[in-house]
């Protein structure tokens, strides 16, 4: 079958091959492995600009995901992968294996940098999942950073670009530009946009965006950077959400608010003394599912509010197929025990053969963990239900996961549950990511290109908006 590309998709290859930098902020579905292989391809054997072309993603994702992608278009069959992962001699002997496309995880960033140092030797870099360079202060962004002048092209893919705020696009930025729009460094640019937020005397917890932060950011980046909703391209049923109250019982009530309030649980055979906000934070999240952890990582279990609530809405959906997340092993453990003695087929996703038998309609409770499922899964033939049995702080997680049934494929209107135990860190979760897709929403909403239709109609190229540091009438980023 050849690859033929949706009108969205030649406008994004067009963008690909005429800027040397380039962030995609391509929703989930929109195919951006497709498009990214395809632009690749003309670069490497009908325009003869680039050799070697590294793409770093996350680990499941650099398994096998752009391989198998490639292997689906006749056109794209030749492109040829080295996949350099597992020890160091197999990463070596990988690196060193003649191929047109090398994938890495993006864990070993770092020691790519140091293994090749001055004698870099691709000059294409595709980061597949951008976020996950997010922050200024990691290992991995610095490595990248450091080798930035020896990269001709660069291009950022992700659905998720900002998924804390606004300050997560920095560093994304500074990858694709080398500081020219934001800064050359992360101080001045929270100095610049960003005021003092939450703070303790000399302590600052947070910073939020000064008044016209937001707009100005988006004009700084938006010669650089494309973004682009599946809901605005893709005929997708609807995503309903729906939020299912479960009230603590009183004895449960008493733990909970005896260890937000203390910090100490008393329990039969020994106290959880807790040290510091954040596991406080954590062990809040887990009392709220129904059971904690010890310093032994011994399971307590102190309540089944929500395992109750779980039953009855997975009675309610009356036979259909539901993909349940859950954070901690023993919300898992807690819900098979119980499933155990129902006749319903559940399993929990280790690998391939799940997937397989979820679309293939032989699982009626799917459970996962968010981070398993994070990329590159499609789980949307098997289901339409969703079922967070306890919510995460990861924006990007929960989308991402989401996501697996709400995509392209899906023939019913996806309908994402989330149990919240009234009263609990289960509330304070649900508002922060409320709060994290405003945020989000808004940066994607404000790069996206405007194009006219999806249906073959004549694209509108974007508006170019200038500002300081505008490019325009250049056309082309500059080679660093």
């Amino acid at each position: 079958m050849i690859f033929k590309p949706h009108p969205y998709q030649q406008y994004c290859i067009r963008q690909i091959l005429q800027k040397p930098a380039i962030g995609l902020f391509l929703d989930m579905g929109l195919g951006k492995t497709a498009i990214m292989l395809t632009a690749v391809n003309e670069l490497k054997y009908g325009r003869f600009q680039v050799r070697r072309v590294l793409v770093i993603a996350p680990k499941k994702v650099a398994e096998a995901t752009w391989q198998r992608e490639a292997q689906k278009w006749d056109n794209l069959k030749h492109l040829r992968f080295s996949t350099v992962l597992g020890g160091e001699k197999k990463r070596i002997r990988a690196l060193n294996t003649p191929a047109d496309i090398y994938v890495i995880n993006r864990e070993n960033v770092v020691w790519l940098v140091n293994y090749y140092q001055n004698d870099w030797p691709f000059d294409m870099v595709v980061c597949d999942e951008f976020s996950s360079f997010k922050s200024h202060s990691a290992k991995r962004f610095k490595a990248l950073a450091a080798i930035r002048p020896h990269i001709r092209r660069i291009i950022g893919l992700t659905g998720t670009p900002s998924p804390n705020g606004l300050m997560d696009l920095w560093s994304q930025v500074y990858l694709l530009d080398r500081g020219e729009r934001l800064g050359r460094y992360y101080t001045h640019f929270r100095e610049r946009y960003f005021e003092p937020g939450r703070r303790s005397r000399d302590v600052i917890y947070d910073y939020d965006p000064k008044d016209g932060a937001q707009d100005a950011v988006m004009k700084k980046i938006a010669d650089i950077c494309i973004s682009m909703k599946a809901s605005d391209y893709l005929q997708l049923p609807e995503c309903i959400y729906d939020d299912v109250p479960v009230v603590l019982s009183p004895k449960a009530k008493k733990a909970y608010k005896e260890l937000e309030k203390t910090m100490i649980l008393a329990l039969p055979d020994g106290d959880i003394d807790v040290t510091s906000a954040a596991a406080l934070s954590n062990k809040l999240q887990q009392l709220a599912n129904g059971a904690i952890y010890d310093d032994e990582h011994d399971v307590h279990v102190v309540h089944d509010c929500k395992l109750e609530a779980f039953m009855e809405l997975v009675e309610k959906l009356n036979g259909q197929h539901a993909l349940v997340f859950y954070n901690f092993q023993h919300d898992r453990d807690r819900m098979t025990e119980a499933l155990a003695k129902t006749k319903l087929r559940y399993r929990v996703y280790e690998n391939a053969d799940d997937e397989l038998a979820w679309n293939n309609g032989d699982v009626d409770l799917l459970l996962a963990h968010p981070a398993s499922t994070g990329y590159g899964l499609n789980l949307q033939h098997g289901g339409h239900h969703v079922i967070w049995f306890g919510l995460n702080w990861s924006l990007e997680l929960y989308q991402q996961a989401n996501k697996r049934l709400h995509r392209q494929g899906q023939e019913y209107p996806v309908i994402v549950h989330h149990l919240i135990c009234e009263g609990t860190r289960d509330e304070d979760l649900a508002e922060a990511l409320t709060k994290k897709d405003a945020a989000q929403a808004f940066v994607l909403n404000s790069l996206k290109a405007r194009i006219r239709s999806v249906k073959g109609e004549a694209y509108e190229e974007p508006r170019r908006i200038p500002g300081p540091d505008s490019r325009a009438g250049r056309g082309e980023y500059p080679e660093g």
